[in-house]
């Protein structure tokens, strides 16, 4: 016959299992299930770049350079906005109810409501190319190259150019925590430089090393993190209280696009050579890749939607590159007509 447990025994076996919940919970957190869900062609002329997801409505607005395409979350397409300019990037500013879209030379208004183009911004002079809504200012900022290296800021309520900040190097993806800092990669330099929102006065350059041709750009607020997409294959995460880089990631090649998402805790970047690299935030010091999502090459830029989670990217099929030659060395290959595609991962 069996005796009856101890006391000590019984103490034994709960606490067994409640490390065992511990271990068995942070292993769940510490995954990522990201599958294809949808795939839908969407044809259309024009090129694209940087595209985002309204945070109102869960939209999704691609700019195609003179007109811009809205999708719903499943792919659908709502709306194709005309009169647009040259377009690369958008930001929405959600209490105006309004997007301001990087132009050449120019900030495109659109009212997100009427799906229309209702003003424009003259900056003439001026390459914009990736742009950023500051909520604490109430200003749209575009980060120009082209030479001038610098960014410019706009006031929503006049839509009048109030400024400029010099960012000593060709200045690519930006962000803001919420408390008047804006942090921008500026690529040809391996720095990140920050900057005050309201005085427009530098305040820090940080060199990123080893982060070679930083690009795209995340920010986890909570943790004072960003995350910065490098060319060398690599995802520098910097803090940025100090500017120091506190720990790096494995991607794959040609990054253009990075973003975090603060409920799972996800870092992303996605790469031209068809892949997301997804890195889980262990500590703000420590990550661990949990996943590369196979997705389609030519995909480097990408949305996030971090209300439902899912991760959207686009891109399209191409013609072989035509030879390289001493004056373009790295041709771009040719667009095959009528194959842009949106690409929509879930978990």
């Amino acid at each position: 016959m069996g005796s009856k447990p101890t006391a000590l025994f019984v103490v034994f076996l709960v606490a067994f299992s409640l490390v065992a919940f511990v271990l068995l919970s942070d292993a769940a957190s510490n995954t990522s299930d990201y599958t294809l869900v949808q795939k839908v062609t969407l044809g259309g002329e024009g090129g694209w770049d940087y595209f985002d997801v309204d945070p109102t409505t869960g939209h999704i607005f691609i700019p195609r350079g003179e007109h811009i395409l809205v999708v719903d979350s499943r792919g659908k397409q709502l709306a194709d906005i005309d009169k647009a300019h040259d377009t690369h990037a958008i930001v929405f500013a959600p209490e105006f109810k309004s997007a301001f879209l990087s132009a050449g030379g120019s900030v495109d208004v659109l009212d997100t409501e009427k799906m229309q183009v209702v003003g424009r911004i003259d900056l003439s002079g001026k390459d914009p190319d990736a742009i950023l809504y500051d909520a604490t200012t109430k200003r749209v900022f575009t980060f120009n190259g082209g030479g001038t290296n610098d960014a410019t800021a706009i006031d929503i309520s006049t839509a009048k150019v109030v400024g400029s900040v010099l960012l000593g190097g060709k200045p690519e993806f930006a962000r803001t925590d919420g408390d008047g800092h804006i942090y921008v990669n500026i690529e040809d330099k391996n720095q990140v430089v920050a900057f005050d929102s309201k005085t427009l006065k530098v305040l820090h350059t940080w060199p990123i090393a080893p982060c070679k041709e930083p690009s795209g750009l995340a920010i986890d607020v909570e943790h004072k993190r960003l995350f910065a997409g490098c060319h060398n294959q690599l995802m520098a995460v910097v803090d940025y209280t100090n500017g120091k880089v506190v720990a790096t990631v494995p991607i794959g090649k040609g990054v253009d696009a990075n973003r975090f998402d603060p409920t799972t805790g996800l870092a992303f970047a996605s790469c031209g050579d068809g892949t997301i690299t997804v890195a889980h935030e262990d500590s703000p010091d420590k990550y661990t890749v949990v996943q590369t999502i196979t997705t389609q090459r030519g995909a480097r830029t990408m949305a996030l939607d971090t209300k439902n989670h899912n991760v959207y990217t686009v891109t399209a099929d191409f013609e072989p590159p035509p030879p390289a030659t001493p004056e373009n060395p790295h041709p771009w290959p040719k667009v095959i007509g009528k194959t842009f595609t949106l690409l929509i991962f879930a978990q």
